[in-house]
């Protein structure tokens, strides 16, 4: 086997080991970003929802108030909640993977109420009066999701003119989500909490394109490099090597007229050649002392 054949064969496998564990590494690394990437969007999406939620009760819900008798006709759009909501649904149009809940333990509309695993969500931050958000991951039926969470905490004394007791809230309210949900809340309460959830499948399919890509750019910087080195491989021993090697081989066939070796810098290669250059003046001239002291006669 050619000594430039080897060597690609062993870059190719030494290449191809790194190239399993920069995969693993890799793969890990970009996982963990990916998923903080994906955070990071549920939190702006989150201060989305926040913002609308303030935009409705500060601008929205006078106008609208001002406009129309709330206790004859009751308008859902007045609600921050029922709008952050809204919002979120066109939101979801443009990222599917994304979802979003107002998950409240008593809520005036039912598509709100929290389930099991919202509940706990919800209960955490109600024992934990400090904390103002919760990341975690549950199992679902379609595998690992992630979520971000955020409490609702009841701190402006107008949202208990709804939701106090039926009878101070508006009628046109009470006939729509009846008498039976909504009601009981007090200041300062915990009552439910802001969740975007998204599949963990999300991450981990960010971190396969990123991964597969770094894999692609690393597959072409090999096949570069290692037509780099093969050219330089080439010129620095291969050709020397075998030019010496052709010399070698005249010799040895009685050819004492072979031109010598070029000898260019002082590396291994150049003193090799400059030792064999002095081996063949040697044995040049050992050959013609041999020829003057035993001369052969000529045939009769």
């Amino acid at each position: 086997m050619k000594l430039l054949l080897k060597f690609n064969l062993i870059f190719v496998v030494v290449f191809g080991v790194g190239m399993v564990l920069a995969w693993f590494l890799a793969h890990e690394f970009l996982r963990e970003e990916a998923r903080e990437q994906v955070l990071d969007q549920a939190k702006l999406m989150m201060q989305t929802t926040l913002s609308m939620r303030r935009y409705t009760a500060t601008q929205i819900k006078p106008i609208l108030e001002a406009r129309n008798d709330l206790r004859k006709t009751f308008l859902p759009q007045v609600v921050p909640a029922y709008s952050a909501t809204e919002v979120f649904n066109y939101l979801h149009e443009q990222y599917p993977d994304y979802s979003y809940k107002e998950a409240t333990l008593n809520p005036t509309n039912l598509r709100d109420r929290a389930v099991d695993w919202e509940a706990d969500i919800v209960n955490i931050f109600r024992n934990r009066p400090a904390q103002k958000e919760f990341v975690g991951e549950r199992m679902t039926p379609t595998g690992v999701s992630l979520f971000f969470s955020r409490p609702i905490r009841i701190t402006e004394p107008e949202c208990l003119e709804c939701h106090s007791v039926p009878g101070k809230a508006p009628a046109s309210m009470v006939r729509q989500y009846g008498r039976d949900n909504g009601f009981g809340w007090r200041l300062n309460d915990v009552i439910g909490a802001q969740i975007i959830s998204v599949p963990d499948s999300l991450p981990a399919t960010i971190a396969n394109r990123g991964a597969r890509q770094l894999v692609f750019y690393l597959i072409v910087i090999a096949l570069v490099t290692l037509g780099v080195l093969d050219g330089v491989l080439y010129l620095t021993v291969i050709r020397p090597v075998s030019r010496l090697s052709t010399m070698a081989d005249e010799i040895s066939r009685g050819n004492m007229e072979v031109e010598e070796l070029p000898v260019r810098g002082k590396d291994e290669i150049s003193v090799l050649a400059a030792s064999f250059n002095r081996m063949h003046r040697s044995l040049g001239r050992a050959m013609e002392m041999l020829s003057r002291e035993n001369p052969i006669d000529p045939i009769p």
